[in-house]
């Protein structure tokens, strides 16, 4: 039931909804304690080391952010470092996970940190929350995990978890139906071991009560108080509405050569990948004949192979041709391998296309 009052949205729940929670929370601690994960960020409480992490984890694979996580913590090791950093290294730093504008908005943040904050990580709700690229998730999960606030952390898992305990059918793609569980939750977190807490809702989320593949009831802690288990439609939960589909744009990538130099160029246009350095592209797949049209000097031109990549709501289907050339043309920056490797953040989109220098710098 929902009540309005002063603009706000409060909440009340069912004394088995109540129960529930509680209950749900209790028996993580426990599992958590004994089933968690060894992972490099849950070995410290800085409040940077966890926001950077959070940052890394978002619409990326645990095993690809790892490797990430230490190079970043290594060459940037905390908030002054990060807000002094070029934005090329930041970007470079980042190359291969994606999502740049996470990269971007961490280093706004870390500026707005030394300047407001005197250099030290806040830890209060408004400040947090008011960082570029810091959600009411990343807010919580900081809080919570770091300074041990009882602040709940709620994303896709927490809400899969929750909809399958309590038996919800409400469309978690609704933002009322986050911030209905987020005040479910807060209304029960302890005022002890809220980092594990946290983190024990996101584990179980992430390793049991898995988003694809049928739930793994049998190894779960909450098995006997989950009312989707004991109604055996676990599998039916957590309602999503449906997605709008991907459009698809069609991109021919040319990758010029000219002796041991390469050309790319700094992205202009709005949108995705604003800024980033990328090879030399066009809209719609070209033909060979139309790409000699435009390089009449090309000494050899040959396909390049072809490429599927998905954004969120765009999907490209990319084509490609290696195109060399007897002298560096055109208003673009013509970068060695050695460059490519130490300077300049190519997107994970176009780097299959650099096929002879895939393996060794991408």
């Amino acid at each position: 039931m929902v009540k309005a009052k002063q603009n706000k949205m409060i909440y009340s729940f069912s004394d088995e909804e109540i129960f529930l929670a509680k209950e749900t929370l209790k028996r993580l601690l426990l599992w958590y304690q004994k089933s968690h994960r060894d992972l490099p960020w849950r070995k410290t409480r800085d409040p940077y080391c966890i926001w950077i992490s959070e940052i890394m984890l978002q619409q990326t694979r645990v095993e690809a952010v790892k490797e990430y996580y230490r190079r970043f913590l290594e060459t940037l090791p905390n908030i002054s470092a990060l807000a002094e950093a070029e934005e090329e290294q930041v970007l470079k730093l980042w190359e291969g996970l994606g999502y740049y504008s996470r990269a971007r908005n961490l280093q706004k943040a870390a500026c707005e940190i030394m300047e407001k904050h005197e250099g030290v990580f806040p830890s209060d709700w408004d400040s947090v929350r008011k960082l570029p690229g810091i959600g009411d998730y990343t807010a919580g999960a900081i809080l919570s995990i770091a300074f041990g606030q009882p602040v709940p952390a709620v994303d896709g898992n927490v809400l899969r978890v929750l909809s399958r305990v309590l038996h919800d059918e409400a469309d978690i793609l609704d933002n009322k139906t986050k911030v209905r569980m987020s005040e479910l939750l807060r209304q029960v977190y302890p005022h002890e071991h809220c980092s594990e807490v946290t983190q024990s809702l996101m584990e179980l989320g992430a390793m049991v009560c898995v988003p694809n593949g049928d739930p793994k009831c049998h190894e779960c802690p909450l098995s006997e108080i989950c009312i989707a288990k004991e109604m055996g439609d676990a599998d039916t939960l957590p309602v999503k509405s449906k997605k709008t589909a991907r459009k698809i744009e069609q991109k021919t990538v040319l990758i010029l050569q000219s002796g041991e130099k390469y050309a790319i160029r700094k992205r202009t246009e709005r949108g995705l990948l604003h800024g980033m350095w990328e090879p030399i592209n066009c809209e719609g797949h070209l033909l060979e004949s139309e790409i000699k049209k435009q390089y009449p000097l090309a000494q050899k031109i040959k396909k390049n192979g072809t490429h599927r990549h998905i954004f969120t709501h765009i999907e490209w289907d990319m084509i490609g041709y290696s195109v060399e050339l007897p002298e560096q043309v055109g208003d673009y920056q013509w970068v060695s391998k050695e460059e490519l490797k130490s300077t300049y953040a190519i997107p994970k989109a176009f780097q299959p296309f650099f096929k002879d220098l895939k393996q060794k710098y991408f």
